[in-house]
Formats: structure tokens, sequence, C-alpha cells
């Protein structure tokens, strides 16, 4: 067994190996990034534990909207076709929105994908944990209940931090689950049965890992089906304009169309024989925005340059309900999911949010409070002991105005539930 952790730390980056020897050297879960590794001892007790899902913003609520509401199965027994029932209708869900810390997209672009990947483990190590904050307090409390999946609701942290989760849960030894947003998605092109062009909209940063048009190519080629041009484009404003972040005054339609530009001319450059027909929505933020999105490329299909570019009528891949079937069947191969008449230890979902840990010496913010942008991603990993951040109860009240009527609207679920 010694043996088989050897090799499973050396199969991880050196920041994350850190990690996981940091949480296996705090055991009783008390320290910053640490979790209390007896919370799985008992398999009839971790079937009752909630499900654990996390984004570096609101965006990740696309995800648990599907999550909620999805009725793709029957419930007694498991075979596909709607019941009437939620699918997850016995499950309960911890959410956390990284916000301080996002967009995980720009990591990249600053040559900081090494404290990304840091940032995507402690993400997994707080679901996994009982350590949150209150909005006021200085000090830690030990009152959330660990997690017995985690859903990656995220595209830039699945791209770089979805085999360094799986690979730190099978070091520490823990019964989890763990499933993440792009594989599902390249499903999603699969079914969506694509006859021209595929066009990805994501963060800088998952562009820059190319995931999307390797697992995408894979995953037709493996069914047997031709690839088509596949253009991507990579957004460092459209998702902070979905969450209201103050450095994007624009409105959220100025930057959609801004980004359906750039990606119609990427695609223009692959010299395509057929028009852009599939858009994959490669950033949870961007479910919320898919109209301000299909307006543009409506627009867009005015001009006579970009016309012929652009089919009429387009196909967008949402790859949050694709997430949600793999974690359904996920949890009954692994026998973890919840029977009709079965209870949650949580009675309700539980909603987190991070935010700047003022108190810290040594961090800087900017005027309006948040992290400041230099200081943001000059971080480097390895610093366990520091916490900059930390994770307090999410509300209403915590999301900008423009993305409160965004999620209202849309995700009338995730609204429900927050507003409990």
């Amino acid at each position: 067994m010694k043996i088989l952790t050897a090799l499973l730390l050396l199969a991880v980056a050196v920041h994350a190996a850190d990690l996981i020897e940091h949480a296996r050297a705090h055991a009783d879960g008390k320290a910053a990034f640490s979790f209390d590794a007896s919370a799985w001892s008992d398999a009839e007790a971790t079937r009752h534990l909630p499900i654990g899902v996390f984004d570096s913003g609101i965006g990740g609520l696309t995800v648990l909207e599907a999550l909620l509401t999805l009725d793709a199965f029957h419930n007694d027994t498991l075979q596909p076709g709607a019941d009437g029932v939620p699918d997850f209708a016995q499950e309960r869900f911890i959410y956390l929105g990284d916000q301080a810390n996002m967009p995980y997209g720009n990591y990249s672009a600053v040559n900081r994908t090494d404290y990304l990947r840091e940032l995507i483990v402690k993400d997994a190590v707080f679901l996994l944990g009982r350590r949150t904050w209150t909005a006021a307090g200085t000090e830690p409390q030990f009152n959330k209940p660990p997690v017995k999946a985690i859903v990656i609701a995220c595209n830039t942290a699945t791209a770089y931090g979805l085999e360094d989760i799986r690979k730190a849960v099978a070091a520490w030894k823990v019964p989890v689950i763990v499933v993440g947003v792009v594989e599902a998605g390249a499903r999603g092109v699969l079914e969506s049965k694509v006859t021209g062009g595929i066009g990805v909209l994501a963060t800088v940063g998952t562009c820059a890992s190319k995931v999307y048009p390797r697992t995408i190519a894979s995953t037709l080629g493996r069914a047997g089906q031709s690839v088509p041009v596949i253009a991507q484009q990579g957004s460092a404003t459209l998702a902070g304009a979905i969450e209201g972040d103050a450095a994007f005054p624009d409105s959220v339609a100025v930057y959609a169309l801004k980004e359906a530009r750039a990606l119609t001319e990427a695609y223009r450059a692959e010299k395509p024989t057929a028009p852009l027909q599939t858009i994959v929505l490669g950033c949870t933020h961007y479910p919320l925005a898919k109209e301000e999105i299909d307006t543009a490329f409506t627009a867009l299909r005015q001009d006579a340059a970009l016309h012929d570019l652009i089919a009429e009528h387009r196909t967008f891949v949402n790859p949050a309900e694709a997430t949600a079937r793999e974690l359904f069947r996920e949890l009954a191969q692994s026998k973890l999911r919840l029977k009709p008449g079965e209870v949650c230890t949580l009675e309700h979902g539980l909603f987190y949010l991070s935010v700047p840990r003022v108190e810290e010496v040594g961090i800087q913010l900017s005027g309006d409070g948040s992290l400041d942008k230099d200081y943001k991603y000059s971080r480097s990993p390895g610093q366990l002991d520091f916490e900059d951040t930390k994770n307090v109860p999410l509300t209403p009240a915590l999301i900008p105005a423009n993305s409160a009527k965004l999620v209202k609207e849309r995700l009338p679920a995730v609204w429900k539930a927050l507003s409990r």
C-alpha cells in the first residue's frame, strides 16, 4: 500500500503532493486545508452524506440547477426514462463558489497554472472537510458535513484539476466519486448529432489547455463519427461580466457580441466548408447568458461577410445535464445513491462563497474590497498555513444584483434553495 501511495504522489504535480501530505498530517481536520479522515469509516453512513459541487464563482449554479431538476431515470428501477420525480430528490448538495479567486480561466495567461491547480484541490478539500467561517467571524467553525461525491462544475477546473483531485482522493483512500463537466460536454456534442462546424466558447485557461477540442475529437472518433472543424475562443471578460464584476462595466450583451465575433473569425481561419452550427458553452457561467450569446450570433449573421459562416439555427451544448446524468450513474454503480424514502444527513442544501480574509496580514485588496488583481495572480503554491480567503455562507444578498436577476429568472430551483 505504501508503494501505491508513493506512485500516486509521483503522478501528481508537486503542489498537489504537498497538499496531499498536509491533509494527511492534519487528519483531525482542524488545520487549514485539511479534513477529518475518519468521516467515511462507516459505509452505510457514507451513503447518507450530501454531494459537493464547486466552481470558481456562481456559474456552477447552472450545473446545480441540472442536478436539482434532472428527471432522466426511474427512481425505483434506475432505468432510463422520466418518472415525474427529480432523480436526485432524496439527495442534498453543498455548493462552493470560489469567487474571491476567480476567474480561474485567467491564471494560465499569467503562468500561474501551478497555483490554480492548488486552488482546485483546496476546493475539494473544503468539500471533504467540516471547516467553514461565518461572514464576520475570525475563527473557523466545524459544523459542515463531508461529502460522498464531488462535482467539478467548472470547465477550467476540470481541465487543470480533475486528475489531481482523483489521484488525491485515491491517495487519501476516501470512497468519494469525482465527476467533471468536460467529458459530459463532449458527450453532449455527440448527442447533438452535429452536421456543421463546432465552436467552443470558454475561458482563456480552458482554451489554453485545448481540453475541449481534444476531448470532442476523441469522443466523436470513438463513436465512429468524422470530426468536423472545431474552433475555440477564450474570453477574459464574459464570465466576470455575468458575475457582475465591477471591472467589466459594459452589459453582458456587449461582451457576448465581442466573443461571438471572435469565435466566428477563429472559425473562418480554419477554412471550413460548412457553417458553424454547434456552440459549446464551455464555461458554466455562459448558460446564464445563452440568450445574449444566441442573439449575438443572429446579429453577426446579418453581416454579409459572416453570413455563410454561421448556421441559421444553432445548437447550444450545455454540459450541465450530461454531468447530472453521469453523477446519477456513478452513484448507482457505487451503491452510494439514496433510495426513495431515505434521507440525507442534511435537511436542506448549503451554499458557500469565498471572500477575502481581511484580517490576514499581507493580503492586498482593491477598492471594492476584493483581492487586488496583481496580488491575486502573483501568488505561489505551497503556503498551506496561510489563508487569504475564507468560505462563508452564500445568501442571495451576496450575489451582485444583475447576476442575482439572472439566477432568479433562469435557475429557479437554485434560487428557491438559496432563498430558504
